[in-house]
């Protein structure tokens, strides 16, 4: 399947007035808390059938309310699709699979979320939900769930690729986007059939509301998620889709500002890799930096730097040398919080063993803000690491 000739770009109007049809006089929208909305006198007014991706009215919120109804309309713009929010991403990826209902899932690494996601969908079956690698043969029926760029090391997967590869099998793609939000990636034009997105991360980008996003190519399918999300009822509250909108506005500043910050981060810590000494950080301290800026071309000449057409991923991951540097390093900064999550205004680190105990313990998860980083942070951190004796942990 051949990229979409259609060019997607991110800009600040499609955020602001994408929702222009659905606000009332005010500028800043109104929160509603109301859970329930006054119906109209049926002798007065004409029965229409009701519309939950345009309604004209409000029947209850587990339906439609007013500001998650405009935040899908700015998420469905900018990703060239049409976009339902949910609670949090973790239920995104519950309605996932409730929608695609897969025979088995394609699945290798990435969130761990994710994976016990699917372990719970897997009790609710009377039948066996097989898991198989994303290299493995695909059969009809396959769900492949492809993450890209990757939790936690921020390296890209050729989602054409994959793509076509399960269309060819007669299965589908969903595509976990959520490390390289619009303008970063498009995965519909490589072939994507859903796009999913933890909108806590860059969607919500400061810290403050859980969301979930899914993309689709159509207003039927869109439909019958909006059915799905009902009766599950993990849709978004309120306030909280209020924040979502609100952060939306400012997208197209942030994202571009965290991968810039990010990319320049990577290459300069990749330049200790190995235990190298460099520009400051001591040898012996840094084995590994993974970044999608660092890949290059595989065997089958996918570049990332194709796919990610708007900048690479602000989220990536370093692998210490050992264990009590991982350890000590979140603590011994002063512009980093040590926090897990991602996409924040703020630099995030953390050793990511402490949430994904499958992780290695050396490991450390760097998400980038959006500040005037420098490097003396880390560089004192480092070389206060070196000079430390190790600690009994």
């Amino acid at each position: 399947m051949a990229p979409q000739a259609k060019d997607i770009k991110l800009n600040g109007t499609d955020l602001i007035h994408a929702d222009d049809d659905l606000h009332g006089p005010e500028v800043a929208p109104s929160v509603s808390v109301s859970t329930t909305f006054r119906a109209p006198n049926p002798l007065e007014v004409p029965k229409e059938e009701f519309d939950a991706w345009n309604p004209s009215r409000h029947i209850y919120s587990r339906y439609t309310q007013s500001v998650s109804t405009r935040a899908e309309r700015v998420l469905s713009k900018i990703n060239d699709g049409y976009a339902i929010t949910f609670a949090s991403g973790l239920t995104a990826s519950y309605a996932a699979l409730v929608y695609f209902k897969p025979k088995r899932v394609a699945i290798r690494g990435g969130y761990f979320g994710c994976h016990a996601t699917i372990d719970i969908y897997k009790r609710s079956r009377d039948t066996e939900l097989p898991l198989i690698d994303i290299d493995d043969d695909f059969q009809p029926g396959d769900l492949v769930w492809l993450e890209t760029p990757v939790n936690p090391t921020g390296e890209s997967r050729d989602i054409k690729y994959y793509a076509d590869k399960a269309h060819a099998a007669g299965g589908q793609l969903l595509v976990d986007s959520t490390f390289a939000p619009p303008p970063l990636q498009y995965p519909f034009k490589w072939g994507a059939d859903v796009i999913l997105h933890s909108g806590t991360k860059y969607f919500g980008g400061h810290s403050d509301l859980l969301c979930g996003v899914l993309v689709v190519p159509t207003l039927e399918k869109w439909k019958e998620l909006a059915h799905i999300r009902t009766f599950l009822g993990n849709m978004m509250g309120s306030f909280e889709s209020w924040l979502l909108l609100r952060s939306l506005r400012t997208l197209h500043l942030r994202v571009p500002r965290q991968s810039e910050n990010s990319t320049g981060l990577a290459q300069w810590l990749y330049k200790a890799a190995g235990g190298k000494a460099y520009d400051g950080i001591p040898a012996g301290v840094i084995e590994t930096v993974w970044h999608s800026c660092l890949q290059g071309k595989d065997a089958r000449g996918f570049d990332p730097k194709t796919q990610l057409e708007g900048g690479w991923n602000a989220t990536f991951a370093i692998l210490m040398t050992n264990k009590d540097y991982a350890t000590r390093l979140p603590h011994s900064l002063k512009y980093f919080v040590p926090a897990t999550s991602l996409g924040g205004v703020e630099s995030l680190i953390e050793q990511r063993a402490n949430l994904d105990v499958n992780a290695d313990p050396r490991l450390i998860r760097i998400s980038v803000g959006v500040e005037d980083l420098e490097a003396n942070d880390l560089r004192r951190a480092f070389q206060e690491l070196a000079k430390a004796p190790k600690a009994k942990l």
